[in-house]
């Protein structure tokens, strides 16, 4: 099979990494948090139309590339790659995506991972955010992406009208005894909730 990537790698990130509507602001770091969701509606609505032409225009092979490029694939690559693996729906990626979550190589990226599993929104997706919460949820030395995969849990659950994410957040559960445990998971599923629905209101047909 002839792979569709471009000859030089670094045009790539260029364009799906770097390239943002907002001169000097490199689009991975309007993603990075939810941050476009403190735009003006006017710098929001333009940064989203392009995400979504983006995420529609990348290719598969293209989007291997920035998940896993060796050296050159960092957690702006992997960041921006999962998002717009989530808003195109690729559900293909899920197994690629899982294992990069549950590995958390690099910080920040799992943010990018834990938006593309709320997007789908499947049973599978559940699995793998519960595998994840399972295994780092008791290591209360680690402050990964936690915060967000209970978020997209609650999102799952929201979708799906189930409670994975309920033996997690009772009294005693893992949630109360982990690193995070201070904080307000319910306001992590509302904040998923929120850049879902900037993404869904993109294109209701495509929700």
């Amino acid at each position: 099979m002839t792979s569709s990537l471009p000859d030089y790698p670094r045009e790539l990130v260029r364009h799906y990494v770097i390239a943002n509507p907002r001169p000097g602001v490199g689009r991975y770091l309007d993603l990075l948090h939810g941050n476009f969701t403190g735009l003006s509606d006017h710098e929001r609505s333009r940064f989203l139309q392009d995400l979504r032409r983006d995420a529609r225009q990348i290719t598969n092979d293209e989007l291997e590339f920035l998940l896993h490029s060796g050296e050159l694939a960092g957690w702006r690559e992997r960041l921006t790659a999962a998002w717009l693996i989530g808003i195109s729906r690729r559900v293909q990626f899920r197994e690629s995506l899982a294992r990069l979550l549950m590995d958390s190589e690099l910080t920040y990226a799992g943010q990018g991972y834990c938006f593309a599993l709320a997007r789908f929104a499947e049973p599978k997706d559940a699995d793998v955010l519960t595998a994840y919460l399972d295994h780092y949820l008791p290591r209360t030395d680690c402050h990964y992406d936690q915060h967000w995969a209970i978020g997209a849990l609650l999102h799952v659950d929201d979708r799906l009208g189930t409670d994975h994410s309920g033996r997690f957040l009772k009294a005693d559960g893992l949630w109360s005894r982990s690193a995070f445990g201070k904080f307000d998971p319910h306001e992590y599923g509302r904040r998923m909730a929120e850049v879902c629905g900037y993404v869904e209101r993109l294109d209701p047909l495509d929700a």
